[in-house]
């Protein structure tokens, strides 16, 4: 099902193309989320739950934000792929019973009264045998994840486990959702 980047996704991607202050790209400390994850895609007989937590070690650069739309812009999703997993890993994600998921890219934009939107891409884990029969989600190889957290860490979020991202003939770029439903983020807090 092809979809245009709707309210909420759009935010993911806008953030690459954000021009954000350079003096976010360290950190003083690793911050560390955790959530309760909702997937509600059509693609389970029913609801799955599952809590996530995430820690984000540092805050990517405008330069590698730059050279990810530039790569994306002039050579297409695979290239943006690879770019992607070349960058240093910025974080992680782990859930029970899972191995850690290396986070590539985190972007953060303050929001009114203290808030902001933090965004995360990376590369979606592929099986072996995904990798070896190649079925339609091995064209869906990105994650994208969107907090919306207040001043003291607290809010919701939306994860897009398997996205394809392309761009259309306007320049506009789009999320291709491979499930309809992205995996929500409920009681998102900080970790202290």
């Amino acid at each position: 099902m092809r979809v245009t980047l709707t309210a909420a996704m759009s935010a993911a991607l806008v953030a690459v193309s954000m021009a954000l202050p350079a003096a976010q790209s360290n950190m003083a400390a690793p911050e560390k989320f955790t959530a309760f994850a909702v997937d509600i895609s059509n693609t389970a007989p029913r609801a799955s739950t599952s809590s996530v937590d995430i820690t984000i070690n540092r805050w990517s650069t405008d330069a590698e934000r730059d050279q990810l739309l530039s790569v994306f812009r002039e050579k297409g999703q695979d290239a943006l792929l690879s770019a992607l997993q070349k960058l240093p890993v910025v974080g992680g994600l782990n859930t029970p019973g899972s191995l850690r998921y290396d986070v590539h890219f985190a972007r953060q934009k303050p929001e009114a009264e203290g808030g902001r939107m933090i965004f995360l891409m990376t590369d979606r884990y592929v099986t072996a045998w995904e990798a070896a029969h190649r079925p339609r989600t091995i064209d869906y190889p990105f994650t994208l994840i969107q907090l919306q957290v207040d001043k003291d860490g607290q809010g919701v979020g939306k994860a897009s486990i398997a996205t394809k991202i392309t761009q259309e003939h306007d320049g506009t770029i789009a999320l291709e959702n491979f499930s309809s439903q992205p995996v929500m983020l409920n009681e998102v807090h900080k970790v202290k």
